[in-house]
């Protein structure tokens, strides 16, 4: 078999799974299912030798504030990524897919990509493995292959696939007739009886060389703009940042709109092996496995005669209660929670563009903010003042900085921080605290083996955090907030 590269998709923000998924720190990345995130388990699904199949290192597409979690994430399982590219923004699926079949081209003119977003969930990796080696017969008479879903239900989130003719009991793939847009529930019901439409999950495989001559063919504007973006792209410690001019000249366009409804070399590949999205709450408490009266409870969540709810705490100091619930689904954190109807899982984007409109940070902002080194969250803010816990790294370090607004005191609980103030460096051990003037340059580090935690009390006129000037970082961030 030949050599598959994985190109995994990770810049999404999923505003469905609001208040766990943010803009800051979208789904992709949150352990929702079980201890891994969907991230990790995408990535471990489509790695190393899989029967017959043969995986190569993942190329990753990501925005430049993720680029750090992405490589954390990866170390945390053992996966060395072949390249992580950073997008200047997020330009949609099509010049994503379309970057990363030229970097992979320039580097072997028979590459093969398997491009699948991150946050989806397959139970069953071996019928997907299955799939696709199904797939790869289709690839190599020059065909873009997708892979549709065998409907379970008459699903109105999800857009369709019709096939020319009706799957035969092999598995092989079929052309594509069309693709069909997200249905009402009317039309969702007859596609499921009649058995040749699949739900289009996203996910295809193809020659890099077969999907940059499909470009050039059916949305000849994409080449240029995202050519030279990957050609004049600059190496970052080890991430490819795509060139931020010509990359925002490419067109916000999917992949389906700007290639596949157009092509006419297209083939389907049907997979029942199970499938997910997580487009909603609802999925989520489907894929959990809900008891014998159809609820789920996460995290420190009590039910008490409740029925088809999901009840679920991400706090590990917010106790949440149900009593005779049904039909609920109710999402508590530190700074939000959701409650709602299960049939209104489609509609929660609606709390997230209302919280926009009043300017409630909860609506973008994760309570944990992930830097490279590690995180921190705001535990009490006030006008003149701030509150963090810091989360520490072993080995790790923060960045040599200053602030023109705001002084700091540290006090270590956990660990051990080298600590440099000025002209002065000193270790500082827990119950030890220390005190950075205004102005003054300087930077904390664990040098230890063992994560190192500290409690920072900021007082000012100012605490957010773009108030911060960069003299040094072994992360190479330039200024501003994440650099």
């Amino acid at each position: 078999m030949p050599l598959i590269t994985p190109v995994i998709l990770c810049g999404g923000s999923g505003t469905r799974l609001w208040p766990l998924s943010r803009k800051s720190y979208p789904k992709q990345f949150v352990p929702l299912i079980d201890d891994e995130t969907l991230f990790q388990a995408s990535a471990k699904r489509l790695s190393g030798s899989r029967g017959d199949l043969q995986f190569g290192a993942p190329t990753i597409l990501t925005g430049s504030d993720f680029r750090f979690i992405v490589t954390e994430q990866l170390q945390e399982i053992g996966i060395d990524p072949g390249a992580i590219l950073i997008e200047p923004e997020g330009r949609n699926t099509a010049p994503a897919i379309l970057a990363a079949a030229l970097y992979l081209l320039d580097r072997d003119p028979d590459a093969i990509m398997l491009v699948a977003p991150s946050d989806h969930v397959v139970p069953d990796v071996d019928a997907f493995h299955a799939a696709i080696e199904k797939g790869l017969a289709a690839v190599e008479n020059g065909k873009l292959v997708t892979f549709g879903i065998k409907p379970t239900h008459a699903e109105t989130a999800y857009g369709y696939l019709e096939l020319a003719s009706q799957p035969d009991a092999s598995g092989a793939a079929v052309d594509l007739k069309q693709f069909v847009e997200k249905p009402d529930a009317s039309h969702a019901a007859d596609m499921l009886a009649a058995g040749t439409f699949l739900w289009n999950a996203g996910i295809f495989l193809f020659k890099a060389r077969d999907i940059i001559a499909a470009f050039a063919q059916y949305a000849p504007s994409l080449s240029a703009p995202v050519t030279n973006a990957v050609e004049t792209a600059q190496a970052d410690l080890g991430f490819l940042r795509l060139a931020p001019a010509p990359w925002s000249q490419a067109e916000d366009i999917s992949i389906d709109y700007a290639v596949m409804e157009k092509a006419d070399n297209l083939a389907v590949v049907p997979f029942d092996g199970g499938w997910s999205d997580l487009g909603g709450w609802d999925a989520v408490w489907r894929e959990t496995g809900p008891d014998e009266n159809g609820v789920v409870t996460s995290g420190e969540a009590t039910a008490i005669e409740c029925e088809n709810s999901l009840i679920r705490s991400d706090s590990a100091h917010l106790e949440l209660v149900g009593i005779g619930l049904k039909n609920i689904m109710a999402i508590a954190m530190n700074d939000a929670v959701l409650v709602a109807d299960m049939s209104r899982a489609q509609d929660v984007k609606k709390a997230v563009a209302a919280l926009k409109t009043k300017g409630a940070s909860q609506a973008t902002h994760f309570p944990k903010d992930h830097r490279p080194w590690g995180w921190f969250e705001s535990l009490v803010v006030g006008g003149r003042f701030q509150v963090k816990r810091i989360h520490v790294h072993p080995g790790a370090a923060l960045s040599l900085q200053s602030h023109f607004h705001r002084s700091e005191h540290w006090i270590v609980v956990e660990g051990t921080a080298r600590v440099t103030v000025d002209d002065e460096v000193r270790l500082v051990t827990e119950n030890q605290s220390v005190y950075i003037p205004l102005g003054a340059v300087h930077r904390m580090e664990n040098p230890g083996k063992v994560p190192m935690v500290l409690i920072e009390v900021q007082t000012g006129s100012y605490v957010g955090e773009d108030d911060i000037i960069r003299y040094e970082d072994v992360y190479a961030r330039g200024q501003g907030a994440k650099g």
